[in-house]
């Protein structure tokens, strides 16, 4: 069964059994922990376009990214702002030319960042195609709308729409904003290390759940909160021989 690894940002991930891994999928810097744990370079990753805001929490990610190689890219397009007076455009047109693909392969170039293609999709692209998976639920449609998934979220459904693999298994997960490769600023900005994206990722992770056989986790958390069928980890595998 050939099966497909997405690997969150949580510090000490639960992976399945090495020889249960046929290919990894990352999500904007956890290409990092995937080096770090002598994983084989991802055959694609899912990035956003706040990874070039400029901002240190985003500034944090992009720097792990340096050296790093995938195959395919994919870079979520932040939406475009509507209304405002002259000056809030000005400042939207901004932050658009900042987050635009352009600047991403510029910011990647630099950090000497290979990629075999990068495409770049709208926001709508990557959630319309949750929702397609998820059978068009609307509780799953509600909460998007509220709150936009996880860039990891993205990965797990492009995993499960590449017709390359029979199974996903998600590890690295644990919705807070926790990361292997260094503290995160938004903790400390925001005062809580939960993630604002947990609720929409936490309800289309029960729908998907309920709706398919070829998602599973090796994250017990993730298997608690959503039903995700829980796959033995590597750890708890050589626990038991």
């Amino acid at each position: 069964m050939a099966t497909l690894l997405v690997l969150g940002s949580k510090p000490a991930p639960a992976l399945p059994p090495r020889a249960a891994i046929d290919a990894v999928a990352c999500a904007n810097a956890s290409g990092f922990s995937a080096r770090a744990l002598g994983l084989p370079d991802p055959v694609f990753t899912v990035v956003t376009a706040v990874l070039t805001s400029g901002k240190e929490s985003d500034e944090h990610s992009l720097r792990r990214l340096a050296g790093l190689r995938t195959g395919r890219l994919w870079h979520v397009r932040r939406p475009k702002a509507d209304g405002g007076g002259p000056l809030a455009r000005a400042i939207a047109a901004f932050k658009m030319r900042k987050m635009s693909v352009g600047e991403l392969r510029r910011r990647l170039r630099a950090l000497d960042y290979r990629y075999e293609e990068l495409v770049s999709r709208p926001a709508r692209f990557y959630h319309d195609l949750v929702l397609e998976l998820c059978g068009g639920d609307p509780e799953v449609a509600g909460a998007i709308a509220r709150k936009q998934p996880s860039t990891g979220l993205l990965a797990v459904a492009l995993g499960l729409a590449d017709g390359r693999f029979e199974r996903v298994v998600m590890a690295g997960f644990d919705f807070t904003l926790t990361h292997a490769y260094g503290d995160n600023p938004l903790i400390a900005q925001r005062g809580s290390a939960v993630s604002a994206h947990a609720p929409t990722d936490v309800t289309i992770l029960r729908r998907l759940a309920a709706l398919r056989s070829d998602l599973w986790t090796s994250e017990p958390v993730v298997h608690a909160r959503t039903g995700v069928p829980l796959l033995a980890s590597d750890a708890a595998a050589g626990a038991a021989a």
